[in-house]
């Protein structure tokens, strides 16, 4: 509840008058965007999915106040509008649109659920509950995907990012190569439509590769079940280059590029392309010349030769080169232009981490991190759909923290009326003008 005892602040200012500041300003809200979360959830139907994978803890949940769908609601909530601490909820509980977004009227309503509520939801989770909650979200991607039509094509572009860690944490270990302790995380995102397809908690230990032709098997079941004639490619960096995977590809009829690292043999294989790519840069003084080659090459792994698409590039500072198996019959140049897109999958990962934080992942045991991974997956495809929408409207492509700032973190007064709830709106927020593009959106949907 609101307390109207609370000390003054004051500041001196280039008036003659200084201003006094006090946090008693009553049922106001610097989150007047949560209506446009809600309105995403409710056509995404993302909280109430989780909720229904989730086991009640309480021994009598009848005489809770806060269901489990409203648990979920209210975590997210709150880590799409920047509260990225179960903390925060000791005083969100009682800001008004959060209230209401979760079903309360905001004055005559019960708060929401305090820090030791979520911890206790949180903790609760275990293996079963955290493989049911990665189905689901898969779920809501096929339902969101094929809202256009069956696709004919799906790209995935599979991923895995350092998820640094704090303590003893049960599958927290120390990774050689980003020298800290983490778990390691598998992403698969829809290369075309930016959604994100999974998110699996990993020990920190885990090869970039690991449980991905099991995660895989899984999710082409589900798609080809969906639409049974929709092609398939898959793009992935060199952390992926297990001859298992190319078996499962090519077993499946699944197109795919993906990055090798380099070694002796290919660097041979390249080395002609890099003399003649050197010579150019010296004749034409071309700061720097690219050039493509392809070659069948077998790795000592591998049951078979396969296309090498490689890259030789003669740079101011030095040769580059660069290689990448793939089953693609395109232009070598295209093959390999196609592979280089994957850096944007980079950008997506950066905000899924730092937007939605997914890299809080605090609690002490592996499986309800798992859930707070896919909570910040839940809160990036509220954001993401509301930027969807934007785009659908002519708006550039941005950010998700840019879309936070000027969608959601609007200041504003509520009042509660017998029939009504009122939001007045800071009036010189520049997001107005998103506003009326989104609520276009609402009226054609």
């Amino acid at each position: 509840m609101f307390h109207s005892a609370t000390a003054a602040f004051t500041f001196a200012t280039a008036t003659d008058r200084p201003l006094e500041a006090a946090f008693d300003g009553g049922r106001l809200t610097s989150d007047g965007g949560l209506p446009w979360l809600a309105e995403a959830d409710a056509q995404l139907g993302l909280c109430a999915a989780f909720a229904r994978c989730l086991t009640d803890w309480r021994k009598d949940p009848s005489r809770s106040r806060h269901p489990l769908e409203t648990l979920v609601r209210q975590r997210v909530f709150q880590l799409a509008c920047g509260y990225q601490d179960q903390n925060d909820a000791d005083t969100l509980r009682s800001a008004p649109l959060f209230e209401l977004v979760c079903g309360q009227v905001p004055v005559s309503g019960h708060d929401l659920a305090r820090q030791p509520t979520l911890s206790r939801r949180e903790n609760a989770v275990d293996r079963h509950t955290g493989r049911q909650l990665a189905y689901a979200l898969a779920q809501i991607y096929l339902d969101q995907r094929g809202k256009d039509g069956p696709p004919t094509r799906i790209l995935l572009d599979c991923d895995s990012t350092d998820d640094p860690t704090h303590g003893d944490q049960e599958g927290s270990a120390y990774h050689g190569y980003y020298r800290q302790h983490m778990y390691h995380p598998l992403l698969i995102f829809d290369g075309d439509t930016q959604h994100l397809i999974t998110a699996i908690l990993r020990p920190g230990t885990a090869h970039a590769s690991r449980s991905i032709v099991l995660v895989l098997r899984g999710l082409v079941r589900l798609l080809r079940a969906r639409w049974p004639d929709v092609a398939l490619e898959l793009r992935a960096d060199s952390g992926f280059a297990i001859p298992r995977l190319y078996r499962f590809c090519e077993q499946e009829q699944i197109s795919y590029t993906i990055g090798l690292a380099t070694n002796p043999r290919l660097e041979t294989l390249a080395q002609e392309l890099l003399a003649q790519a050197v010579t150019q840069q010296r004749t034409t003084g071309a700061e720097k010349v690219r050039l493509i080659g392809e070659a069948p090459y077998q790795a000592g792994s591998w049951d078979r030769a396969r296309r090498i698409i490689y890259k030789a590039e003669a740079l101011p500072k030095g040769a580059n080169t660069r290689f990448v198996v793939t089953t693609k019959t395109d232009p070598p140049r295209e093959v390999y232009d196609h592979y280089v897109d994957r850096g944007e999958p980079d950008q997506w990962i950066d905000q899924f981490k730092h937007t939605c934080f997914a890299d809080r992942l605090s609690c002490s045991h592996f499986w309800p991190n798992q859930f707070r991974l896919l909570l910040s997956a839940a809160t990036y495809w509220l954001l993401h759909t509301l930027r969807r929408w934007l785009q659908q409207a002519n708006v550039a492509l941005m950010r998700l923290a840019t879309l936070r700032l000027t969608v959601l973190k609007i200041g504003g007064r509520v009042f509660e009326f017998p029939r009504r709830v009122h939001l007045h709106l800071a009036s010189s927020h520049p997001g107005q003008a998103l506003w009326r593009l989104l609520a276009t959106h609402q009226d054609t949907s």
